[in-house]
């Protein structure tokens, strides 16, 4: 058997072995987290959690951890949801300030603009893209899915939409009014 066979191998057994956690008695997940994390489980911790956390173990076991960095962002995120800071906790963070989202929903023309409070459409705030969209559709969205917004890779500054690119596709979108989300930036240009 080579090494990826192997790992491949141990992959399903662990997926096995997590599959059948929730069959487990309290004893036996209470001894599994012992196994694992070192001492024992909290007494106030109810069998469903306990079976999530010794899930995660073996997987933290088996593949490593979260980076510090992704922790660190977790943390924040947990920290602003305590808060109640909508804007913190999800992906308003990285949309910048003056950044216009456009979209066409039976031909009309909706342009929602990113504020450091949230997002501003038809002279009102909002928490979140997902109400703005509600409130067009009348049905649950997902607001950055309605308006085509798409996260930025690391390292990668310009992948939710160059300046340049997000300029073309503005006046291309007015040209065609067409019913598919585009995004335009205000703001300085970086060189």
């Amino acid at each position: 058997m080579n090494a990826m066979d192997q790992n491949f191998s141990q992959y399903e057994a662990l997926k096995a072995e997590i599959r059948r956690l929730p069959d487990l008695s309290l004893g036996e997940l209470r001894m599994r987290w012992k196994e694992l994390f070192g001492n024992t489980a909290p007494i106030s911790l109810r069998r469903r959690f306990l079976a999530q956390a010794v899930a995660y173990q073996m997987q933290v076991n088996a593949f490593g951890d979260l980076s510090s960095s992704a922790k660190r962002r977790l943390r924040e995120i947990a920290a602003a949801v305590h808060r109640r800071d909508a804007s913190a906790a999800g992906a308003a963070r990285w949309i910048q300030p003056g950044t216009q989202m456009i979209r066409q929903w039976h031909k009309e023309t909706h342009t929602v603009t990113a504020t450091p409070e949230g997002f501003e459409w038809n002279g009102q705030t909002y928490k979140s893209l997902s109400a703005i969209a509600r409130q067009i559709t009348g049905t649950n969205w997902n607001g950055y899915t309605f308006f085509g917004v798409k996260r930025a890779t690391p390292g990668n500054k310009n992948a939710a939409g160059s300046r340049r690119d997000s300029y073309a596709k503005e006046s291309q979108a007015e040209n065609n009014a067409r019913s598919a989300p585009s995004m335009k930036s205000r703001g300085r240009r970086r060189a």
